[in-house]
């Protein structure tokens, strides 16, 4: 079994959407909960934070540098230097208790996001596509919880997952069009201590999940098959991103959202970031064209 070390203990709420830099060797995600985005350089130890005025569920490199994000309020440009957010657009200015949260940039450079309801499981979230002219699709409206984002190595899959269902979805994928269609089911996790969060995919074609109240990272084949596990000293790790010098080190997000102080006490590691190191390499996380 890989060794599972805490890369950084910070105690985050609702830690997410990791993404590795090539460029900067460096590590970004944020706290939706205590909305923050971080970046860790692992080689040095710094951390920078940049504290925002609102929610934000997942981010993205841009290929013109700078960060795209999913908040609150809809898509925004970030920009380290300042630590600002610029608007883009509002797919969801009238349902003010939604917000968004997965999302994950395909190879042509759009950035996907799924939105959801604040406080409930109502299927009132949906899938939406920033193209790189930042005109919004609609992708697929009637979700719960977004979350599993992630694409095949040749790029003629999709997979998504609505938490609360307990599946994990793989979809045709035309990356050219950016269009989905022939939804199956690639994973059901309807017997699984936990549920489906945010996943990866290796240069294998093999899909990490991290299963979100079940303490563990799966990764599948592309088959679907249960291929390995990775146990950790947390309950609810969120999403997993390959990075380091040779992508070779998979970085878990994890949150204490929930937890009371009991479970707290018994696994004092909640809302940190882990670090493992599977045998098996990542792909270069593609940048938001616009």
């Amino acid at each position: 079994m890989a060794e599972v070390d805490c890369l950084h203990p910070g105690e985050h709420i609702l830690g997410e959407s990791p993404v590795w830099s090539v460029a900067e060797e460096a590590l970004y995600w944020v706290d939706i909960q205590a909305p923050a985005i971080h970046r860790l350089r692992p080689a040095s130890g710094e951390i920078k934070t940049w504290t925002l005025p609102e929610q934000v569920g997942s981010i993205a490199l841009r290929s013109r540098g700078g960060l795209v994000a999913a908040t609150k309020s809809g898509f925004h440009f970030f920009d380290p230097a300042t630590g600002r957010l610029r608007q883009i657009v509002d797919p969801e200015r009238h349902m003010p208790e939604n917000r968004f949260n997965d999302g994950r940039c395909d190879r042509a450079g759009r950035f996907w996001a799924g939105t959801m309801h604040e406080s409930s499981h109502e299927p009132v979230g949906a899938l939406y596509c920033l193209e790189p002219n930042l005109t919004v699709r609609t992708v697929q409206t009637g979700i719960s919880i977004p979350n599993s984002l992630a694409w095949s190595p040749d790029d003629r899959v999709m997979y998504f997952a609505d938490s609360p269902r307990r599946r994990i979805w793989a979809y045709d994928f035309d990356v050219a069009q950016g269009v989905i269609w022939n939804r199956r089911v690639f994973v059901d996790a309807a017997d699984h201590p936990g549920v489906p969060d945010g996943s990866t995919v290796d240069a294998e074609g093999c899909l990490w999940n991290a299963e979100h109240g079940g303490s563990r990272v799966c990764r599948y084949t592309p088959a679907g098959r249960l291929d390995r596990v990775l146990d950790l000293p947390v309950t609810q790790p969120t999403c997993c991103v390959f990075g380091g010098p040779r992508l070779e080190t998979l970085y878990i997000t994890t949150a204490r959202e929930g937890l009371g102080p009991e479970q707290l006490a018994e696994q004092p590691l909640a809302g940190a970031v882990f670090a493992v190191q599977p045998g098996v390499s990542g792909l270069p996380e593609p940048g938001f064209a616009g």
